[in-house]
Order: structure tokens, then sequence, then C-alpha cells
């Protein structure tokens, strides 16, 4: 018997494998299609804003129209409120604790906990963000309230806007929102008095809107106010980059200041090395501005200085005050 070529095997071949003439035109589209896609893919848009600092690291596939509005509101707020607006309100965040602090225990009864959020014309997703991040990371039975202090806010989306938001967050959360509005510009440290006279709780954390708390944020700083409630709080924050929203790790140090009251990071000193225990408090002389303290004995101490309108001044002011008062007690 003749065995059939080569070629004769790849003809009885396609024969087999032949398709109807509606399979192939659907074939041909789905190839046209596909490969229309990755061109659309290779599509480099035209940048608009070489020099923006905005762009240095992020936006390489935005359309010239997108380019132009996450520009505009980067002029407008100072960091991507276009990338903000399209990222999820309960975001993941990497936990940059020490491996310690990640397994230490903390009583169940620790002091209440207020929230006190001051802002003026911030992005409203980034005052979303920090609330939602407030209430899923923080114990319910700790957390008692959030205040929101409006210092005389223009934007009109934080005005019926906002108070809409408070009320589908205290719908799922009876009571838990509560804001205070200024009449007038009052500025950042009466912001701060105003959420501690609004508060409640037996502690205070008296931050900005523009936060993400992490995971177990809380249990330290109630542990350690419970432990000596003269203890003012100056919590370790890392950095949210302004550009990518990607969470920056920094250094744990102790909180100084210079010869001018400006407030630096400080190389933490031998004697914390020398504990071997990551989970340590460090004592510092002054505070980076945001802080936890036992909301009466802030007040019995003066609270804030509501006389220093702009930011700095008032951190160091306290640091000292504090420094004083207990070396009078």
């Amino acid at each position: 018997m003749k065995k059939p070529s080569h070629n004769e095997r790849n003809k009885q071949k396609e024969d087999d494998i032949k398709l109807p003439e509606e399979s192939k035109g659907e074939m041909h589209q789905a190839k046209k299609a596909k490969e229309e896609d990755k061109m659309e893919k290779k599509v480099v848009h035209r940048k608009l804003f070489p020099d923006s600092k905005l762009f240095k690291r992020w936006g390489a596939d935005l359309t010239e129209e997108q380019q132009t509005t996450a520009q505009d509101l980067f002029t407008k707020y100072g960091y991507n409120v276009y990338l903000s607006d399209r990222l999820p309100l309960d975001r993941p965040i990497p936990d940059t604790r020490y491996p310690s602090c990640k397994v230490k225990k903390y009583p169940h009864d620790l002091p209440t906990l207020s929230v006190i959020l001051i802002f003026m014309n911030e992005a409203m997703s980034i005052i979303l963000r920090a609330i939602t991040s407030i209430i899923n990371r923080t114990p319910s039975h700790l957390l008692k309230e959030i205040v929101l202090v409006d210092d005389y806010s223009s934007n009109e989306d934080l005005k019926g806007h906002l108070d809409e938001q408070i009320k589908n967050y205290n719908a799922k959360h009876p009571g838990l929102l509560k804001i205070v509005r200024h009449q007038k510009r009052e500025g950042l440290t009466q912001a701060r008095i105003s959420g501690w006279e609004a508060s409640t709780a037996d502690v205070v954390a008296i931050l900005d809107a523009h936060i993400e708390v992490n995971v177990g944020w809380a249990e330290p700083i109630l542990s350690r106010i419970k432990e000596d409630h003269t203890i003012i709080i100056s919590p370790v924050f890392d950095n949210v980059r302004f550009d990518d929203f990607e969470l920056l790790e920094y250094a744990v140090a102790a909180d100084g200041f210079d010869w001018a009251l400006w407030c630096l990071y400080e190389p933490l000193p031998k004697e914390w090395y020398a504990l071997k225990d990551e989970t340590a408090p460090v004592r510092s002389p002054s505070i980076m501005g945001i802080l936890a303290a036992h909301r009466v004995f802030l007040g019995e101490i003066g609270v804030l200085d509501g006389g220093m309108h702009i930011y700095g001044g008032e951190n160091v002011e306290l640091g000292l005050r504090v420094r004083l008062i207990l070396l009078l007690l």
C-alpha cells in the first residue's frame, strides 16, 4: 500500500479542520478586534504638563482631558484629588508596625476615645477616607465619637453634601459623627480647641483630616494614657505621597525643636535602644502637631494657645508647658 506523501497528509489535515465560512468570519473579526485593542493600549498621549510634580511618578496612561482635570485639582488642593476620588474609601494600606507591636496585647477596658478631625477646604474624598479608616480600624467599644471641625471652608461640597455624608454614617453608626462649623476663619489651633470643647470621651486624639489611621493605632495610645493620664502622646505617623498615594514608612524618632522653636525629628536616645523593646514609648520634649491626651487633663493645663493662628509654635509651646507644669507638681 502506498503511504500518503507529506503534502498529502497536510492537505488531509486541512480538510479535516475546515471551518464554515461564518466561523472564519467570526475568527477574523476577533483577531482584528484583538489587534485594535493592542493598538489602543500602545497609544501614547501627549504630556500636557511635563514640569508638573504631579506627573513625575504617576499618570502616564492618562488622556489629555484627564491630565487637565488632574492638574486643575492638583493646583487647587496640592495633592492628587483625581486619584483620591477613584480610590476606595476603605483601601488597604501596609501594616508598618514593628513585629513585636503586632503581637502585643492590650487590656479590653481601655478609656473611650474622641477623634477630632480639623479641616479647611479639604477634598471630600480625603475626609471620607479618614472617617472610614477610623471606623474600620478602631475597636467599636472604644470609639465614642468622631468630631469634624470645619474652619470656615468655602468649598460648596463641604456644606450640604458633607452633611448628607455624615447622616449616612450616622445611619449605620448612630450618633458617632458630629460636626462643628466656625462662622469665620479661626485658624488651626482654635479649630483644635473647638474640637476639644465638643468632645466627650475620656481621651481626645486631635488629628488633621488628611490622614488614614492604620490597624491597631488606638490601643497603644489609650493604654499609655490609662497608665498615666498626664502624658501627652505624639503618635508615630507615616507619609502618604501626594502624587500616587503610596504609603511610605517613617522611622520612629523623638520630637525635638530648634531655637527658632520649629519642631524637628531627633534620633532615638541610647537608653531606648538599651531597653530592647520596640514597643516601649520614647520621651520627647515636643510634639509634631497631632496629639492624643486625657481630655480633662488637657483642659486643666489650658489645652492649646488659641492666639496662634498658623501652623507651627503651638506644638512646641504645649510641650514646654507640660514639662514646666509637671516639674511644679
